[in-house]
């Protein structure tokens, strides 16, 4: 058993695990919440909605810039705060220019600038894992990353609640400009960095291929393909089932300030019991056994869409069908935090310091390839399957890897 004390999770390492999860959730959730309610809300049929995802091919994609931010110290501020800066800055500039766009005549630069944003993202995102990971020591990494998942949760709570609601009185020009303001705070918080040590392999000339190889190398051939296959699958499930959330909640006839409000309160205690929750199984439990439980518990929580879908669409909201939304998203919320939190920390934990930026954005960018590649399908699947069945659909993909467990993480192996 490991010590769980209240130091453990209150000490400056763990006030900037918030910082990194705040700042990489916020404009995530700008892409996958905040602009298809935008679509949605604009008559934007599903199918297109759907195919809009593969906007997130740069998080996929990531690993192939990745080395260079082992390589180039911008401004020489340093390898991690230097990138911070300039990805940070370039999204306060581009996230506005969204209110100036019409979806029905400008969708070719909706699209462009949605892959702009998705690349400064999973820039800022390279920059914020091997930033984290090079702060915390190995048994610091289950409650900072639960911290951090937890910050990236709470954060989806700007784009896919408070934006929501500030859409329904104000234009949505006002609306982006509100969201961008919430990344000043982060973008001062990085110019007050310390840039962390670094333990860079010798050789910078090329970094991609003896990070792959020193992963390879370091077990069996079979063990590590098995780890990035789990790696892709572990929330295949609930990544394909929240895929099209807002637009699915509109679809039940509930609106934006509806679907804002409760986001905001039905989301933010789950969010922040789920990030403690996977903190505290990895410290009593261990990795192999939280990633059992916490994979149980994000699989099931997809039974709520399934409720949610046979329910509706409803002819009138009334107080029934606002608490069903309520436990939805709570539900949902509570899940997909813990099952982030074993993710992540099992991505940390595979992470050689010698190859942080490198290895962290490969192991990141393959959990990306279910929510980029197969989520641009989901808006042909909702639409032929019809909601109930897209996620009873959800459930059964989550199966493939909790099988990979037995490979990955024995429930009786103690690490």
């Amino acid at each position: 058993m490991r010590d769980l004390t209240i130091s453990s999770f209150f000490n400056r390492k763990m006030l900037l695990c918030i910082y990194t999860g705040f700042s990489s959730g916020l404009p995530l959730f700008f892409i996958l919440q905040l602009l298809p309610a935008w679509l949605r809300l604009n008559d934007v049929d599903l199918k297109t909605i759907g195919f809009f995802t593969l906007v997130q091919l740069p998080y996929l994609l990531k690993f192939l810039w990745a080395p260079w931010l082992d390589k180039i110290s911008p401004f020489s501020i340093g390898y991690r705060k230097g990138w911070l800066l300039i990805t940070q800055l370039g999204l306060i500039v581009t996230l506005p220019i969204f209110g100036l766009l019409n979806p029905h005549t400008m969708m070719d630069e909706v699209i462009l600038f949605s892959l702009l944003t998705a690349f400064l993202s999973a820039t800022q995102d390279i920059a914020i894992d091997a930033y984290r990971r090079e702060i915390l020591a190995d048994e610091q990494l289950g409650n900072g990353n639960s911290i951090h998942i937890n910050a990236y949760r709470i954060s989806s709570l700007i784009p896919g609640g408070l934006s929501l609601i500030f859409s329904h009185y104000n234009t949505w020009l006002e609306t982006y400009l509100f969201t961008t303001a919430f990344m000043f705070p982060m973008l001062i918080v990085t110019l007050c960095l310390k840039e962390p040590n670094h333990q860079f392999t010798q050789d910078k000339k090329s970094l991609f291929l003896p990070a792959l190889k020193e992963f390879f190398n370091r077990s069996t051939l079979s063990n590590a393909i098995a780890i990035l296959a789990f790696i892709a699958l572990y929330k295949l499930g609930d990544s394909l089932a929240t895929a099209l959330a807002t637009p699915f909640y509109i679809d039940m006839k509930y609106n934006n300030l509806e679907i804002g409000s409760i986001a905001k309160n039905a989301a933010l205690w789950p969010s922040i019991l789920g990030g403690f929750l996977g903190g505290i199984l990895f410290t009593k439990c261990g990795l192999n056994r939280a990633l059992w439980i916490s994979g149980f518990i994000q699989m099931f929580s997809i039974l709520g869409f399934v409720w949610l879908a046979s329910e509706g669409p409803f002819q009138h909201v009334g107080s029934y069908e606002l608490n069903m939304l309520k436990v939805v998203i709570g539900i949902e919320s509570l899940g997909v935090g813990m099952g982030a939190t074993q993710l992540v920390t099992l991505i940390a934990k595979n992470t050689n310091p010698l190859f942080t930026a490198t290895q962290f954005a490969l192991f990141t960018g393959i959990s990306a390839v279910p929510r980029t590649l197969l989520n641009s399908f989901s808006g042909v699947l909702s639409e032929s399957l019809g909601w109930t069945n897209y996620f009873w659909l959800c459930i059964f993909l989550a199966i493939p890897g909790m099988l990979l467990l037995f490979k990955v993480a024995p429930w009786t192996e103690k690490e």
